[in-house]
């Protein structure tokens, strides 16, 4: 089905579309957070979603160009128990010889009055840049969600930091360097335990009224074991020979300093002295600090202090929602989620 507008189709993206589509999300927003915009990383990301192929517009012009582009990554939450089909609004871009015409808007509620039927929740972390014309669309701003920092390397840390401050590079470019193991190399091989873990972890947060995203064996492999070119690393413990806990990062340039961005933890329920050994085993990565998000009420959380970890004040993705028809029906914080970086993180 399509539709025209001041001389443009839009239409449901295609799978002929993505090579056009790379090249318009290269020329708008660079390369990604791999550095090239791939077709691996399209189909992994938007074909290979355990919870559903990502839904998408184009607006195309009667020269055959796309002017732009607008896709939804689909997502699951859960809470108590109850499924949350949601959809994060990702990977938008509109050609330079067609901006200013309102593509981004049209592309946008388009969508949204698509995916109202099957999506409760529509949720993402939009920058200063984007915030206002999500806010005008009838997103509501939630809050900032707080970020825990780990300084692992204390003098490379200050000294990334004074440059940083003095946007200066820090001295030359240093090789990124990680020693704990890849998560393909991890999820390829046998993950003795997770399934038990994951089976007790689901088990106690079926009660958690806050939305949380349900971990599966299937969904860990996709999210982190498959990314092609993100550089997910994992860190395991085990307690009387079983899997006791397993936390998932990658490092990566943050400017002059090296971070260990901990995407995920996932211990039994209770077991704090499990995420405190996977917190600290973080921070032995090789990087010069970790940075994650560690929700209350949380093993992790609990556990945060005595692994040297701080939350770190006026830092933060902000997190804005709506419902595909309008604004939420009750007003929400971050406080009322419980997600790891990994569910927030651009991708």
């Amino acid at each position: 089905m399509t539709a025209s507008s001041a001389g443009l189709t839009y239409r449901p993206l295609r799978d002929a579309d993505t090579p056009a589509v790379l090249d318009l999300l290269t020329a708008s927003l660079a390369g990604g957070p791999t550095g090239t915009r791939s077709a691996e990383f399209f189909e992994w990301k938007h074909r290979q979603n355990p919870f559903g192929s990502s839904p998408g517009l184009v607006a195309e012009h009667a020269d055959g160009r796309l002017a732009g582009v607008r896709l939804f990554l689909r997502w699951q939450w859960q809470s108590g128990g109850r499924a949350v089909p949601a959809v994060r609004p990702v990977d938008t871009a509109t050609h330079p010889d067609f901006q200013g015409r309102g593509i981004f808007r049209d592309l946008t509620l388009r969508l949204l009055e698509e995916v109202s039927a099957e999506a409760e929740l529509v949720f993402n972390t939009p920058n200063g840049n984007s915030l206002p014309g999500y806010l005008k669309m009838g997103w509501q701003e939630l809050g900032r969600v707080p970020i825990a920092v780990r300084v692992a390397r204390p003098a490379a840390f200050a000294l990334g930091v004074r440059a940083a401050l003095a946007r200066r590079s820090g001295g030359g470019e240093r090789p990124l360097v990680c020693a704990l193991p890849t998560a393909a190399e991890w999820f390829a091989g046998p993950r003795t335990g997770l399934d038990e873990l994951l089976r007790e972890r689901a088990a106690a947060d079926v009660t958690d009224t806050r939305l949380a995203v349900r971990r599966t064996a299937d969904f860990l492999r996709w999210r982190y074991g498959d990314a092609p070119g993100l550089d997910y690393r994992v860190v395991t413990c085990h307690r009387g020979g079983e899997l006791a806990g397993l936390a998932v990062g990658r490092p990566r340039r943050r400017g002059p300093l090296h971070e260990f961005t901990l995407a995920d933890v996932i211990v039994r329920p209770g077991d704090r002295g499990s995420a405190a050994r996977l917190l600290r085993e973080a921070a032995r990565a090789g990087c010069d600090h970790v940075a994650g998000h560690l929700a209350a009420g949380t093993e992790a959380a609990a556990a945060a202090r005595r692994a040297g970890y701080l939350t770190v004040p006026r830092t933060g993705m902000v997190l804005a929602a709506r419902s595909p028809s309008g604004p939420l029906a009750a007003a929400r914080t971050p406080a009322d989620w419980r997600f790891n970086l990994g569910d927030l993180e651009v991708f």
